[in-house]
């Protein structure tokens, strides 16, 4: 298909496609002469996930650029690209580590992850920015007063345990190795709003049960 026929099954004018091809956002289409090049179904797929990865997740070009240049990067095995693409999506800040309740922080992960016997999680904190975001939200909660750790939050893991799961056997539907990272990627920025939607509708729900109305 030509650069018209792009933007008219994609919703995505020509001069943005343009820009995403100068960018490294889209590969670019096969050259038929000089001032015309022709797209495919990959070119469109992938500017669909351009376009949610941008619209819906609100990332910036720059951060779309970074992980789709892992998803594409197939000198990886199929972890380590799913997990450099996931760490280049935004996080919070580092906690600082001089931080009393941070350091009872880790302390209480840690014991959570082991309880759980997640070793590989385990091994790979110092680098996860899903540990850091964890550790953050505890201190958070233990410099409020409240006791926020490992046999509170040891049900809820399991739990996302059971997500994960799915979300893989989901991602493992796909053909292609660089499908199912582009999946996985779109899932966490499309999913993780949607299970949030879907925890506040359940607390919504119990709440009523529980409390009626009033």
């Amino acid at each position: 298909m030509r650069l018209a026929e792009l933007s008219e099954r994609s919703g995505v004018s020509t001069a943005t496609i343009k820009y995403y091809l100068r960018e490294g956002l889209l590969p670019p289409g096969r050259q038929i002469n000089r001032t015309t090049a022709e797209y495919d179904e990959e070119h469109l797929r992938r500017l669909r996930l351009v376009r949610a990865m941008i619209q819906v997740g609100r990332l910036p070009v720059a951060t779309v650029k970074e992980v789709l240049g892992h998803v594409d990067d197939d000198s990886l095995g199929r972890t380590m690209r799913l997990g450099a693409a996931l760490w280049a999506l935004p996080q919070v800040a580092e906690p600082d580590a001089d931080d009393e309740y941070v350091r009872a922080a880790h302390e209480e992960v840690g014991a959570l992850l082991d309880r759980l016997g997640w070793h590989n999680a385990r091994q790979l904190a110092p680098l996860s920015p899903a540990y850091h975001s964890l550790v953050v939200a505890v201190a958070a909660f233990r410099r409020l007063g409240y006791a926020w750790g490992a046999e509170q939050l040891a049900p809820y893991a399991e739990l996302m345990h059971r997500t994960a799961v799915l979300d893989l056997d989901n991602m493992e539907t796909h053909p292609s190795d660089a499908e199912q990272v582009e999946f996985a990627v779109l899932g966490a920025i499309l999913n993780e709003p949607t299970l949030r939607a879907l925890h506040r509708l359940a607390q919504e729900e119990e709440s009523v049960r529980r409390y009626g109305f009033a």
